[in-house]
């Protein structure tokens, strides 16, 4: 898997590096259905494009938002299968069902993909423009269904965090979205804990 950081900033202020692991976990940080629909970024389609440019999409090859055509119909389609991914995301970290009918919006948006294509001068690997919606909709929905079916998605540690993940680590004991953010937290607390219980030393 490819390692790609996204920066995030929490209510805090704090900001944070965090690496989701897929594409389709990525897409989840642009908001969401229910709660996490305060976090919504993508309002127009411009916005998905400008997201787009800054997505792992670009690790294969680089591009910018003005590569990119979105419609209103396939901007819908997009969120449509990001809440979908959403629910069934949240479903597998907790071992409930997985909601047949979110199943049904992966499998039906999987017809299109970016294209890679080589460049004929220097052989190098780019995209081909432009990059529609649809194939946005296309690469988010097959990443998901390859998750979905070889599971390893989980949800952060914290107890104040929801933050999901693919954990690519070697010893697949992966448990914070990151450990400058929840990780340190969590040994924070335990430190002053320690401290806290450790009996008074006689006089």
């Amino acid at each position: 898997m490819t390692t790609w950081t996204r920066t995030l900033t929490g209510r805090d202020g704090q900001t944070w590096g965090f690496d989701p692991g897929s594409f389709a976990l990525e897409l989840l940080l642009s908001g969401g259905p229910g709660e996490y629909r305060r976090y919504e970024v993508l309002h127009g389609p411009d916005d998905l494009a400008t997201w787009l440019a800054d997505s792992r999409l670009t690790t294969t090859a680089p591009f910018t938002a003005a590569d990119v055509r979105v419609t209103e119909a396939e901007l819908a389609a997009v969120k449509e299968l990001r809440d979908a991914f959403w629910r069934i995301a949240r479903a597998m970290t907790r071992g409930a069902d997985v909601p047949a009918g979110d199943l049904d919006v992966l499998n039906a948006a999987t017809a299109e993909t970016p294209r890679p294509v080589l460049d004929p001068a220097t052989r190098a690997v780019a995209w081909a423009r432009p990059i529609t919606g649809a194939q946005v909709l296309g690469a988010a929905a097959r990443d998901a269904v390859g998750l979905v079916a070889g599971g390893g998605v989980r949800e952060c540690s914290a107890a104040d965090c929801q933050l999901v993940f693919l954990d690519t680590s070697r010893s697949g004991k992966r448990r914070w979205c990151s450990m400058e953010r929840c990780g340190n937290r969590h040994k924070v607390r335990a430190h002053r804990a320690r401290h806290e219980t450790r009996p008074a030393r006689a006089q």
